[in-house]
């Protein structure tokens, strides 16, 4: 394994378990999936630049195009619920109610 595989895995994790561990406010796993998205981009544009190739090089920002969609995205959606339920906290929600 070599000292970049190492730090992305070392990157991809703590999003993964703070993802599972810590997702009852709707920011802080968010966050965990910004943390992910922005190791993947890392991992890919190190993949595109070890290859050498140009073809290698649209993926990532690819995915920070996608990364940025999903932040605007989630953002609309902490807010929506902040708004009308005046809480964050997925346990408080109750998304059968109109």
């Amino acid at each position: 394994m070599t000292t970049v595989h190492f730090w992305f895995i070392f990157s991809f994790i703590p999003g993964r378990m703070g993802l599972a561990f810590h997702r009852t406010p709707l920011l802080s796993a968010l966050l965990c999936l910004k943390g992910m998205m922005l190791s993947l981009f890392i991992a890919l544009a190190l993949w595109a630049l070890q290859f050498e190739s140009t073809s290698f090089s649209t993926a990532p920002m690819l995915l920070l195009a996608f990364s940025a969609c999903e932040a605007s995205t989630g953002l609309a959606l902490l807010v929506a619920p902040a708004r009308t339920h005046g809480t964050d906290r997925l346990q408080n929600l109750n998304l059968l109610q109109c």
